[in-house]
């Protein structure tokens, strides 16, 4: 709703907090103009700002018809990282412009979104595709405590000719670095790439075992961790993890 201006409106010269305008206007608590600030159902002058402490002097102040009072939920970015290039420039170039833009999870993007995300599960080195940044502390535990029991599933560009019964040897188990991998399942996805489907791969795991059949590996791409995948965002786009999705 827009607050009809007053006689006090005319006159008021000093600037002001958002949230102490927006008590004069709606008559609501300290505690509910910031929830209504916070979670982006504040106008002024026509754009949305979440900040309760912005000052304001004699711009149009709007709380939006669906306004609701509620605390934020946390929420979890999935993001396609692109091939060569670092986690570092990715996320320095975070922004709601790159956000998938069939994104379909019902999120409203606020600018807070994009704060104090973790990273969970980073790519192994020279890996592109799927990265989870996350706010919520239980997807955080999810991910930290389950991370070698969930399924992460890669496709794996590959040179070279595979040497006989390699398939079955790269099914078969594999010792690296001293340390007995977990079961894995390796495919052929067409001739030149295979998937990959294993639990929590320590850098390096995939381009060993590739020469260790003859292989080379060419390119790596994460595209699912556990009943999550990536979807169709394009590499540097995101999107948020919609509520019936689970890791």
């Amino acid at each position: 709703m827009t607050a009809p201006a007053s006689a006090d409106d005319l006159f008021m010269t000093e600037p002001l907090r958002l949230s102490k305008r927006l008590i004069e206007l709606t008559h609501c608590s300290r505690r509910e103009a910031e929830l209504y600030i916070e979670g982006g159902w504040v106008l002024v002058d026509g754009d949305i700002v979440e900040e309760p402490q912005f000052k304001v002097e004699q711009q149009r102040i709007e709380l939006l018809p669906n306004a609701v009072a509620a605390p934020l939920e946390p929420v979890t970015l999935l993001l396609n990282v692109p091939a060569n290039e670092s986690i570092a420039a990715t996320l320095a170039a975070l922004d709601h412009a790159n956000r998938w833009p069939d994104d379909g999870s019902g999120v409203r993007p606020l600018k807070r979104h994009l704060l104090r995300l973790t990273l969970c599960l980073p790519l192994p080195a020279g890996a592109s595709g799927l990265q989870v940044l996350t706010q919520d502390k239980r997807v955080e535990r999810k991910l930290t405590d389950d991370a070698n029991r969930l399924e992460q599933e890669y496709v794996v560009e590959v040179s070279g000719d595979m040497v006989a019964d390699g398939l079955k040897l790269l099914n078969g188990g594999f010792v690296y670095k001293g340390v007995e991998q977990p079961p894995m399942k390796v495919s052929w996805q067409n001739e030149t790439r295979l998937r990959f489907a294993l639990r929590n791969p320590p850098s390096g795991l995939i381009e060993t075992m590739c020469q260790g059949v003859g292989l080379k590996v060419v390119s790596m791409k994460r595209i699912r961790i556990g009943g999550v995948p990536m979807s169709k965002p394009q590499p540097g786009q995101w999107r948020y993890l919609a509520t019936k999705e689970s890791f």
